[in-house]
């Protein structure tokens, strides 16, 4: 009986564990479909966020959106305060325009969709024929 419950405590706990590997959604960097570039090291997508090139213009999610928090970590390798502190100097000296801000996925999809010099993140699962992908976030 005891042996039953145990096991029972560890198939649980093992799809726990597996629902929150799941919940760990990948976020796709995505460009307009006819943009020609078609694959990007997130090193060089960092560039774009962090002021470096001006070669892409750069859209993201709000401030307190986790998949933002994800990205800054994996992509930026940065915190936010990092980050923030590099656009701050940037616009002072007038060296760079901040990345757009838009409220959902859906809206950053849209506005890189109608924008050929746009970049941004979304969910990859939101990816429709709308975007081209061009690196992944694991």
């Amino acid at each position: 009986m005891i042996f039953k419950f145990h096991k029972r405590v560890a198939v649980l706990a093992l799809l726990l564990s597996l629902a929150s590997v799941s919940a760990k959604a990948e976020l796709a960097i995505i460009v307009h479909p006819q943009n020609p570039a078609t694959k990007m090291f997130l090193s060089q997508v960092a560039q774009f966020y962090l002021g470096g090139s001006t070669l892409f213009s750069p859209v993201e999610l709000p401030e307190n959106s986790p998949a933002r928090a994800d990205f800054y970590k994996k992509v930026l390798e940065k915190e936010p305060a990092q980050v923030q502190a590099i656009w701050s100097k940037l616009l002072f000296t007038g060296k760079a325009k901040a990345p757009k801000e838009f409220k959902t996925g859906a809206e950053v999809k849209k506005y890189v969709s109608e924008n050929q010099n746009a970049i941004g993140y979304i969910d990859k699962s939101a990816v429709d024929d709308s975007v081209k992908v061009v690196a992944i976030v694991p």
